[in-house]
């Protein structure tokens, strides 16, 4: 069973990307890869994303710093998301926090902010 043959692209030709860090479980993020950006992946062991907003391959650090070095793969049982399992470096979000789930929800619908930022996302990400 080839991977290509069984991942499920979408109308727009992208997948889920659910990752997760290898040693912690702990989920970083969400994204979206297609053809191009699951090749280039398994390529260069360089977790490489296709950005919606930019519409362009994307490769995570490559502004940053804060790379993912792949570490496993895997597909869920319909085809249509991959488990993406990484070895970060520093921070997973934009944001400059770990994980793209620092808020959590606490009493009722509250948000409560969970750890503090790694870095300051204006100093990496000037423009």
């Amino acid at each position: 069973m080839d991977l290509f043959d069984t991942v499920k692209f979408d109308a727009n030709g992208l997948v889920t990307a659910v990752v997760q860090d290898e040693s912690t479980h702990e989920v970083l993020m969400v994204a979206y890869m297609n053809r191009e950006a699951l090749q280039q992946t398994l390529q260069t062991g360089k977790v490489t994303y296709w950005s919606r907003s930019r519409q362009e391959l994307w490769v995570k650090g490559a502004t940053s710093g804060q790379y993912q070095e792949l570490r496993g793969l895997a597909v869920d049982c319909d085809g249509d998301a991959l488990l993406v399992r990484v070895a970060q470096t520093g921070a997973a979000c934009h944001t400059g926090h770990r994980s793209c789930f620092y808020r959590h929800v606490g009493a009722g619908t509250t948000l409560e902010v969970v750890g503090q930022p790694l870095f300051d996302p204006k100093e990496v990400y000037r423009k």
